[in-house]
Formats: structure tokens, C-alpha cells, sequence
């Protein structure tokens, strides 16, 4: 299993509403993640809209691939974009940084 962790910016006017809608993400979009090898699947955010998301996959690519084809993720993204700056009207799943893994403690 692959480790990723990524980044975006949440609108800080927009960030009480952002936690709030995620509070209870539709169980349907919970169930796509899964099925399409999303794993593990966490969001930081910072009090100024930093979002730091963690997930392991197999594959991330294929995993962002299979979510992308299904409807409860058009509907969700929809949903998401206006939460975010610097997406230019991407939608957020297709926008955010990939951030480099320089340290990991392995278990024993």
C-alpha cells in the first residue's frame, strides 16, 4: 500500500461550512472511496485554510481514475469547488499538490 499526502486551499471565509459538510460526507461517496481503493483517508485543516489530505492506495492515479467515472463524486466535486481558491474551476479532486514523502517511521 502507497502512502500519498496532498494539499489544498480552503477559502478561509468558507472553512466552518467546509468542516460542517464534512461532518457527514453522504454515505454513498463514503462507499465510491472505498470501492475505488481509496484507503485510510484522512483532512487536516489549518485555522487558515491549509487542507492537508492523507490516503494510501495502491495506485492513486487508478483510484482518482475509478472515483472520477462515478456520479456521487460529479455531485460532491460540484459541491466542493466553491470551498477552494487557486483550483481555477478544476474540480478540487483533480487540483490538489501532491507532496513529497521525505520521512516515514516504520513499524517493528
Amino acid at each position: 500500500m502507497n502512502r500519498y499526502c496532498f494539499c489544498l486551499q480552503v477559502r478561509p471565509d468558507r472553512l466552518d461550512d467546509y468542516v460542517e459538510r464534512h461532518r457527514n460526507v453522504w454515505p454513498d461517496m463514503q462507499a465510491a472511496l472505498r470501492d475505488s481503493g481509496w484507503h485510510n483517508y484522512s483532512l487536516f485543516l489549518r485555522d487558515d485554510g491549509l487542507l492537508i489530505g492523507y490516503v494510501e492506495s495502491e495506485d492513486l492515479e487508478a483510484a482518482q481514475k475509478a472515483m472520477a467515472v462515478t456520479e456521487v463524486n460529479t455531485r460532491w466535486q460540484a459541491q466542493m469547488t466553491e470551498f477552494f481558491t487557486g483550483i481555477d474551476g478544476r474540480p478540487p479532486d483533480e487540483s490538489f499538490v501532491l507532496l513529497p514523502e521525505i520521512f516515514h517511521l516504520q513499524e517493528d
